[in-house]
């Protein structure tokens, strides 16, 4: 039996969410210890001491003392380092830790002045490559996806991405275009937007379109797992689309705005070399203020009426309520 923490903190649950996910503050505040970039600083010295803090306390073995937050702190250093269902540290560029870190680089790529081709193609693939890295280091290895659907997706966000990026690219720099030239400059600005956003949609779809056709797991609350539902798998894959479509808004659509502003200060005007760095501090921090606010828009984990569900799964089960894993 394990012995209760003796202390006011939240009390410690192994392995489950320390802030309600039944709320937008509880998922957000979530997010933000999944993506807290401090966790790249943690030693392998404090990994290991966390991970045996946890073992002892799955085994019962922990000492009274030892508090609740002491507990919480440890399971996030794992969480944030270790393969969940590997046991294997994440390579560091691809951990959730790291997303703002190293995904800052190809946003400050993105939202460069005066692009070339060349260049819109270089850092839509080079911010897509990221993505997809850290997609396939944080996948749910315990539900395999072939390498085959890995590669389809891949190259379908990337062509997806350049295509567009390209195409608007093109349009907003042609003669054709200089009679609009108001909205040449602000279009320009939202071309990275767009083509993240379209290849998103892509790489969603891609990805899961096993899902859409044969299902996703639903179970009871006690995890009971009851049948597969094409219904809620639409539900799952329409809920992850928009929030893929919305995550890039206000990382690549605040940054050019706030720019252009300080585009007319003296600071800007006098003083050159401050505007790369101003540049990367307006993106990085548009990242990591945008980044777990927007993923916290959903539930991970979606309840459904039985109702709503097929049939045959209305046969398996007597509860009311069912659920389901919205995805990522």
């Amino acid at each position: 039996m394990v012995e209760q923490r003796q202390d006011f903190g939240d009390e410690f649950r192994l392995n489950k969410p320390r802030y309600d996910q039944s709320t937008y503050k509880g998922r957000l505040r979530h997010f933000m210890d999944i993506v807290d970039p401090r966790m790249l600083l943690v030693s392998d010295a404090k990994l290991k001491s966390s991970i045996q803090l946890l073992d002892d306390y799955k085994e019962g073995k922990l000492p009274a003392n030892v508090s609740n937050s002491k507990l919480w702190e440890a399971q996030k250093i794992k969480q944030a380092i270790v393969h969940p269902d590997t046991g294997k540290k994440i390579f560091m560029p691809l951990r959730m830790s790291g997303y703002v870190p190293f995904g800052t680089i190809t946003v400050v790529g993105l939202l460069l002045p005066n692009p070339t081709t060349a260049g819109v193609i270089f850092w839509q693939a080079l911010n897509q490559t990221h993505n997809a890295g850290v997609n396939f280091a944080n996948r749910n290895a315990s539900t395999p996806v072939s390498n085959t659907d890995v590669a389809v997706s891949y190259v379908a966000a990337t062509g997806t991405a350049g295509g567009v990026a390209v195409l608007l690219h093109n349009a907003v720099t042609s003669p054709w275009f200089k009679k609009f030239a108001k909205r040449d400059r602000r279009l320009a600005k939202m071309i990275p937007f767009i083509a993240v956003a379209a290849a998103n949609q892509v790489n969603v779809l891609c990805m899961r379109s096993s899902e859409l056709a044969n299902g996703v797991d639903v179970h009871e609350e006690n995890g009971r797992v009851v049948g597969q539902s094409r219904s809620c798998a639409q539900t799952a894959v329409v809920s992850t689309m928009l929030t893929r479509a919305l995550l890039p808004a206000p990382i690549l659509l605040l940054p050019p705005l706030i720019l252009s502003s300080m585009e007319r200060t003296a600071l800007w005007r006098n003083f050159p070399a401050v505007r790369f760095p101003l540049h990367v501090g307006v993106c990085m921090s548009a990242f990591a203020i945008a980044l777990p606010m927007t993923i916290a828009l959903f539930p991970q984990t979606l309840k459904v009426e039985t109702s709503y569900c097929e049939p045959e799964i209305q046969l398996a089960t007597r509860e009311e309520f069912l659920y389901y894993s919205r995805g990522m």
